[in-house]
């Protein structure tokens, strides 16, 4: 029997030989649209002086996003725990498979982290935790300005990290697609 054949007559394996399942696809392509609009949101409310109101409506949708993504990146972990990734191509040298698994976790930790430190940050400074103008959330940290300060530099180093490692997934992932050849990038396009 081959081994295709025992993984799909096991039904635990199944999944792994032909990509992501439908729900780990749906939480990576919510998560990549959510931090992908957080991004250059983030950077114009920070850089563009004299926004005004627009200033404003920026701030309420990154602290939102933020939320949205914190709580999405939790059950998306909970759920990859459950539900393993399917197997990396065997023929993939071991020093790009460790590379790829330890971008993915550092993007778990990372996109836990990062909200959190916004969300402090943002309350040290005391400013509301709108989300999506439906309600707001609690401060988590006492108001201190100089405090606050630090953790939005922080946020921001973080950000640029997340960034970076966002860039190195897609060139990964394209790399695979149109180099390699593989199936990597269409396991998690359509499974």
């Amino acid at each position: 029997m081959t081994s295709e054949a025992q993984a799909i007559g096991s039904g635990t394996a199944a999944v792994g030989m032909h990509g992501y399942s439908p729900a780990a696809r749906f939480f990576h392509w919510l998560t990549a649209a959510l931090v992908l609009i957080s991004i250059p949101i983030g950077l114009t409310m920070v850089n563009v002086p004299n926004l005004g109101p627009t200033g404003d409506t920026l701030f309420h949708l990154h602290r939102s996003i933020g939320a949205l993504v914190l709580v999405i990146t939790v059950f998306r972990l909970i759920y990859r725990l459950r539900h393993p990734a399917p197997p990396l191509p065997a023929e993939m040298p071991a020093w790009q498979q460790s590379a790829a698994r330890g971008t993915h976790w550092a993007l778990y930790v990372l996109l836990i982290v990062q909200p959190i430190v916004g969300w402090i940050a943002t309350s040290a400074y005391r400013a509301p935790v709108l989300f999506f103008w439906l309600f707001e959330l609690p401060p988590i940290w006492k108001e201190d300005r100089a405090f606050s300060e630090a953790m939005f530099r922080i946020h921001m180093g973080t950000g640029i990290l997340i960034a970076a490692l966002i860039t190195l997934h897609i060139a990964a992932a394209l790399y695979h697609h149109f180099v390699v050849k593989d199936r990597v990038l269409m396991s998690m396009v359509h499974g």
